[in-house]
């Protein structure tokens, strides 16, 4: 489970910007939303879901972004560019855009994330020195690097390594390291000014399992779709034998229940470029099987939820952490609102699965979906161009702006109340237009 997210200088959030799912305090209601678990005699609590409200161009996206460079950098282990890819997110692998472009002079890019995994709660912060924003050719270093769990300090990495008390964490670390009193000097001796210890010193010498742990929460539990248009489900089949055909069951009935025109739905792996696509599966007069490409048959909302829905399934199965951009795009609001109510759903979701996602849609603003801590803003200043992260219940619930449970969320956001909207008025260009036209 996700608990919080840190970032600072990335993109258009200059200054530390703080995206949480811990429960703020005095709020009541809708306890379907909260999780607990017992880490060393503390419930440590959880949100299963959050929405997060703002204008075009405002920043929600870069807070989505973040996590997922985040990701990338500690699957790949360094912070040198990555493969080229061709995916939206492209700062993940191209470091040089991540900096804010109105620094005058090298500012570190922080990172810092909490979670429960295992019954363990893991807090890693990460302080790296990308250089100024388009400069690809900085002699890039991580500033800093710091691992705690359970509150105790494991690790933290500056110019060397200090080890914390690992004695509290014998079961993951071999006796042999802890006794070891010269294991401090080999790990300096082996670091990297570009390579993350935790993934590197920290796995092959101290705890691979702990190390493990971490890992397999960022490669299968956190699952950010950066993109509306990049939700895709990626499949690895065995069998590469030409135009075969994977049917599956839930899929294709959770696509009936959505509304889908053709006989199924299907992945097709074609033999001669090896790539899985998704079809439309007919059958003919002559009972042949025929695939037609979903995207000449289907609608877009239909692929995009055909493509949703797998992801959906995994976070429910897994207990992950299903963060997307625009989870509402060519949807229809029913069907938005029945994945919402799964996530809510405690007979449903026994593993605390967490939905996270950014939208334009004002009908989540509404006490009855969401709590108020659940519901986040991004605003950008229109003089500085910086982004902000603020929650609903940061208003309290007393005084001019105070928001109370019964209060109608959504009108209150049109006029303007919680910020984070912008007044659009296209009229006088086109005035100008008519004008000079005649």
């Amino acid at each position: 489970m996700l608990l919080e997210f840190e970032v600072e200088n990335y993109k258009s959030f200059q200054h530390r910007a703080l995206f949480s799912m811990v429960p703020a305090p005095k709020q009541h209601g809708l306890d379907y939303s909260v999780f607990q678990e017992k880490v060393k005699r503390k419930n440590v609590k959880s949100l299963c879901s959050s929405v997060i409200y703002g204008p075009n161009a405002s920043g929600k996206t870069n807070i989505i972004g973040a996590m997922d460079t985040l990701r990338a950098i500690i699957l790949r282990g360094n912070i040198r560019n990555g493969e080229e890819q061709d995916l939206p997110n492209q700062a993940a692998y191209h470091l040089e855009l991540i900096p804010n472009n109105r620094c005058k002079e090298v500012c570190p890019v922080l990172f810092k994330i909490s979670f429960l995994e295992d019954g363990l709660k893991f807090t890693y912060e990460l302080s790296v020195l990308l250089g100024q924003f388009l400069d690809n050719a900085y002699d890039r270093a991580i500033e800093y690097e710091r691992l705690v769990i359970n509150d105790e300090l494991i690790f933290d990495r500056t110019d060397q390594v200090t080890l914390g008390n690992l004695k509290r964490f014998k079961e993951y670390v071999a006796k042999e390291i802890i006794k070891n009193e010269t294991i401090q000097f080999v790990i300096n001796q082996s670091l990297v000014k570009d390579e993350l210890f935790l993934t590197n010193g920290f796995k092959s010498i101290i705890s691979q399992e702990l190390s493990k742990k971490i890992i397999d929460w960022f490669t299968n539990k956190l699952m950010v779709i950066y993109s509306a248009n990049s939700i895709q489900l990626i499949r690895r089949f065995s069998n590469p034998d030409k135009n075969t055909i994977y049917v599956e069951k839930t899929m294709n009935e959770a696509a009936k229940i959505f509304g889908i025109n053709s006989n199924d739905l299907a992945y097709v792996q074609n033999g001669e470029d090896g790539k899985t696509k998704l079809c439309s599966i007919f059958k003919t007069n002559d009972q042949k099987i025929q695939a037609v490409l979903a995207d000449v048959f289907e609608s877009y909302g239909t692929i995009r939820f055909i493509n949703l829905f797998p992801l959906v399934v995994q976070a429910i199965y897994t207990g992950g952490t299903l963060v997307i951009d625009e989870f509402d795009a060519s949807i229809h609001p029913m069907a938005l609102m029945s994945i919402i109510s799964v996530f809510h759903n405690d007979e449903i979701n026994k593993k605390k699965a967490q939905l996270i996602f950014n939208t334009h849609n004002p009908i989540f603003l509404n006490a009855n979906i969401f709590r108020r801590d659940e519901i986040k803003f991004v605003e950008k200043n229109d003089e500085t161009h910086l982004s902000e992260i603020y929650s609903l219940s940061d208003f309290g619930t007393t005084g001019e702006k105070g928001v109370r449970k019964g209060d109608d969320y959504m009108k209150n956001y049109f006029v303007s109340q919680y910020g984070a909207i912008k007044d659009i008025d296209f009229s006088p260009l086109f005035e100008d237009i008519m004008l000079e036209d005649d």
